[in-house]
């Protein structure tokens, strides 16, 4: 009797692994993600791996037991790509400008650390043109010396000015010529002082804003939170 509960045990027990064996030849033994999507058609379409013909719409990614572990967004197209890539250069350049302007205004305001510093480059760079408009005044003041002399000798002509000789005619031509490019020498400088006076405004608006900036606190205000934190930690200490 002992031998057949034996027998029995033994048949059960192999009955049981061969029971176990069929059932594990039956469950899919693959570890990946499992791709789902509803292509152009309307179909539900489950596979192993992303699904081409739901590259231009969303598919969803799902673990073992059928959960949403991600959404796969659409493949772009190629002026999606484009625009994207324009985007990304447009922000490249968008951040390189900053950084230069930063350095621009650091450059700025270790050149001017004060207004006077700044009316001072100002004063130099207009007498510059000064001096061009002095030079061009002088000149003028010697050209129109002459051209009274000329108009003085034209006087006897005054009734018949072609019998004038040749001379003083080409003289006062010479000299009116001379007298108009001064003036526009003159105009040209002080194109250049308004061009200069605009620049200096414009960056004296521009450095206000950043000495505020990079000032340090107003003398009042400066000592206040050390002297409140001193006597906040010696309390402390007490």
């Amino acid at each position: 009797m002992t031998a057949r509960r034996t027998i029995c045990l033994t048949l059960a027990a192999a009955s049981l692994l061969l029971a176990r064996a069929a059932l594990h030849a039956q469950t899919p033994t693959t570890s990946g993600a499992i791709y789902s999507c509803v292509d152009a058609q309307g179909r539900r379409i489950t596979a192993d791996r992303p699904i081409a013909a739901c590259i231009d719409r969303p598919q969803s990614e799902l673990n073992r037991s059928g959960t949403t572990v991600r959404v796969i967004p659409p493949s772009p197209t190629a002026t999606e790509r484009e625009a994207q890539q324009a985007r990304e250069r447009e922000a490249v350049l968008e951040r390189q400008r900053a950084r230069d302007a930063l350095r621009r205004d650091q450059g700025l305001v270790n050149r001017y650390p004060n207004t006077a510093a700044h009316e001072a480059d100002r004063k130099k760079a207009l007498e510059q043109t000064q001096g061009v408009i002095d030079t061009a005044q002088k000149r003028i003041d010697e050209l129109l010396a002459d051209r009274k002399g000329l108009d003085e000798e034209m006087e006897f002509y005054r009734k018949n000015p072609s019998r004038a000789p040749a001379h003083v005619r080409r003289a006062i031509e010479d000299n009116e010529q001379s007298l108009q490019e001064q003036r526009r020498a003159i105009a040209i400088q002080q194109e250049e002082q308004a061009r200069i006076n605009a620049r200096f405004d414009a960056e004296a608006a521009h450095l206000k804003s950043l000495w505020a900036g990079v000032a340090p606190p107003p003398p009042p205000a400066a000592p206040a939170a050390p002297e409140g934190r001193h006597r906040h930690s010696a309390s402390g200490g007490r």
